[in-house]
């Protein structure tokens, strides 16, 4: 352990000198807190099309997707009045949160020209060859049909299926039957978080929400696992800055898991707004991108060293990272360090030298 410490001693210098800038303050105002058009997207299952005795989900469409994650959020609201008033603390709004951000950002619209996705013809339209909207797939659709497998929204009358694009079908799979033959062990990570919800069964005061947390985020990083092998074939309709920053955030994702970082409502606007507000450009030099923020180009770089430092290492980083991780006590402290790290104000000279060329 020790050597690893000593391995990645540039790193930890970088993250101490990030951390100790002075911390900025974000506000949000109430209509700021929802995705887009989060009052427009349905809210019961009842609210889809039916056909041929199946409801049917367009899942290429980005209300009907945001709906899924409300209809979630809706059913699990009854685990989580500890945390927090109207559904604040519900630790599932991290999904749509992010999703939303990929929509106004314009990051399902890809490739260029496209008449499908935000700003274009269609601005609904989910594009198959967005490299974002496919993986949110797999963190839209599966969570989904994972809490019909476990019954969490009661007895339906009538299956749900999923309608699948019009190219590139192959990629996904439709039902709960259809996912759970092609992708029984992510299948079961999700089945299994809202599993452990209903065990709450009368008493959903008795929800810990650490526990809730290793639940969603094992399902979490399950879902980017398995995407992102798949549609990598996609990061070619993206700019090269854009396809690192898709693949550091992927990597970033396996560390902050790791903490068990809560992803309720507020928290997650939050921290959300630290990431780029647009797609990356061919030209964009992290961490010197002059329309973002201090803020967000230091966020570029830290997911940038977090997935250098692991891949030189084979992995070993984000080893060591989960085994500190390993206690309560050791999450929280986790927890901190992203903290300070996000929220701080610029990067000293020092911390961007450490890296300068690195990204």
């Amino acid at each position: 352990m020790c050597v690893i410490l000593d391995m990645h001693a540039p790193l930890f210098v970088l993250l101490a000198a990030i951390a100790l800038q002075p911390a900025a303050v974000v506000s949000l105002t109430h209509k700021d807190a929802f995705p887009p058009l989060w009052h427009l997207a349905p809210g019961n299952i009842k609210d889809y099309s039916m056909k041929d005795n199946k409801i049917i989900i367009d899942a290429w469409n980005y209300e009907e997707r945001l709906g899924m994650y409300k209809i979630m959020l809706n059913h699990s609201s009854k685990y989580f009045t500890a945390f927090g008033p109207n559904n604040v603390g519900n630790i599932l709004w991290g999904l749509p949160l992010q999703h939303g951000w990929q929509y106004h950002t314009g990051r399902l619209a890809v490739p260029p020209n496209t008449t499908c996705g935000h700003g274009s013809g269609n601005h609904l339209c989910i594009s198959v060859q967005s490299w974002w909207g496919c993986m949110n797939y797999y963190l839209a659709i599966i969570p989904f049909l994972g809490a019909l497998e476990a019954g969490f929204f009661g007895q339906l009358k009538y299956p749900v299926e999923i309608l699948p694009p019009e190219e590139l079908r192959e990629d996904f799979c439709y039902s709960v039957s259809d996912c759970h033959s092609q992708i029984p062990k992510l299948m079961d990570e999700w089945k299994a978080y809202f599993e452990y919800l209903l065990s709450a069964g009368q008493t959903p005061a008795s929800i810990k929400l650490d526990d809730a947390l290793n639940y969603l985020w094992k399902a979490h990083v399950a879902s980017i696992d398995y995407a992102l092998p798949k549609f990598k074939n996609r990061l070619k309709y993206l700019s090269g800055p854009e396809t690192n920053f898709g693949e550091n955030w992927a990597n970033g994702m396996e560390f902050i898991a790791a903490t068990h970082f809560p992803t309720d409502l507020w928290n997650t606007n939050e921290y959300q707004a630290f990431l780029p507000p647009r797609l990356l450009v061919e030209g964009d030099a992290i961490p010197f991108i002059g329309d973002f923020s201090p803020e967000q180009n230091k966020v570029l770089l830290s997911l940038c060293v977090l997935h250098k430092t692991n891949e030189f290492t084979g992995g070993a980083f984000l080893a060591f990272w989960r085994m500190a991780m390993s206690t309560e006590e050791g999450r929280a402290a986790g927890r901190r360090l992203i903290q300070l790290l996000i929220s701080s104000g610029s990067m000293t000279p020092d911390a961007v030298g450490i890296y300068k060329g690195l990204c």
